[in-house]
């Protein structure tokens, strides 16, 4: 499988997201070290996080698995994110749902999600939301300095629009390697609205988060495009998630899309992308049918 050189961190070209994994009827240690292996069987090397996941259970869930298989981390790169504080599980004290980008804050999630996820460094760390009431220069320092520390070996954010990016990286020494943004046929507006040209201006390859829309494309997608997807899958001998996923990998920006699923059979499958043609015209064939009108 292809790989995306971040800079300091290359990652697989398409990421296991593991926002439902305290979801699953199964969430033993061996159960999360098979859905690792099964990405790990297609080039999937990277494991997506966050520390709120599953109410700030799935860090643990993941932890799990990689003190009873050793070696496994060592095989994996692991994203994850910090700087949403819910009222639930180790935060079930707080008032309000709120962000927190203060360095106090940071560093503190740091050290829980390595202590969490049984390891001494996190390759990616997103910052998970824009917080209103951020201080860039502190944001910023904290970040670039657990770089410096090799707590974590990059940083980048993520629902972040142009400007937010903008205003943390004025404060950095490191560069913001990536924005993790919802993106897809069903969220196509990131393509026309400034936030994917401006990661191209940059070359920041972006992740895209729900890229099947959290499975309500199997339901509420616009009239003919399910149809059509399902034709093209059954002509590359898969299924419509692959063409959704393709339709992302051919675009230039180079997208990492981040795909979550408990079943072990369906994992088997996300690599089945890579092998769906899509050429400029099937591109745009599937774009309009996402518009639901002609280009103008």
């Amino acid at each position: 499988m292809e790989r995306i050189d971040l800079g300091n961190v290359t990652l697989s070209r398409i990421i296991y997201g593991m926002w439902r994994l305290g979801d699953d009827a199964d969430t033993s240690a061996a159960h999360v070290a098979a859905k690792i292996e099964a990405c790990l069987a297609q080039g999937i090397t990277t494991m997506d996080q966050a520390d709120i996941y599953g109410g700030y259970t799935a860090e643990a869930l993941l932890g799990a698995a990689l003190r009873a298989s050793p070696g496994l981390r060592e095989r994996i790169e692991i994203v994850t994110k910090c700087g949403i504080i819910a009222p639930v599980g180790r935060h079930a004290g707080a008032r309000v749902k709120h962000y927190d980008t203060s360095a106090r804050h940071i560093r503190a999630s740091v050290e829980t999600s390595l202590r969490e996820m049984a390891t001494d460094r996190i390759d990616l760390l997103l910052i998970h939301r824009p917080d209103p009431m951020i201080d860039p220069a502190e944001t910023g320092a904290v970040l670039d300095a657990l770089i410096t520390e090799g707590k974590v070996r990059a940083v980048g954010v993520s629902n972040f629009r142009p400007w937010d990016m903008r205003l943390l990286q004025s404060a950095m020494s490191a560069p913001l390697a990536t924005n993790q943004i919802e993106l897809g046929l069903m969220c196509h507006e990131p393509f026309v609205n400034g936030d994917i040209a401006h990661l191209q201006e940059r070359r920041t390859p972006p992740m895209a988060w729900s890229p099947l829309a959290g499975g309500r494309m199997a339901t509420e997608a616009p009239a003919g495009l399910r149809a059509r997807l399902d034709a093209i899958g059954a002509e590359a001998g898969t299924d419509w998630t692959a063409v959704a996923i393709a339709w992302l990998l051919a675009h230039p920006a180079r997208v990492m899309p981040v795909l979550g699923t408990n079943r072990l059979g369906r994992i088997a499958c996300i690599s089945d992308a890579l092998r769906v043609p899509m050429d400029r015209q099937r591109w745009f064939e599937l774009y309009t049918l996402a518009l639901g009108r002609e280009v103008a």
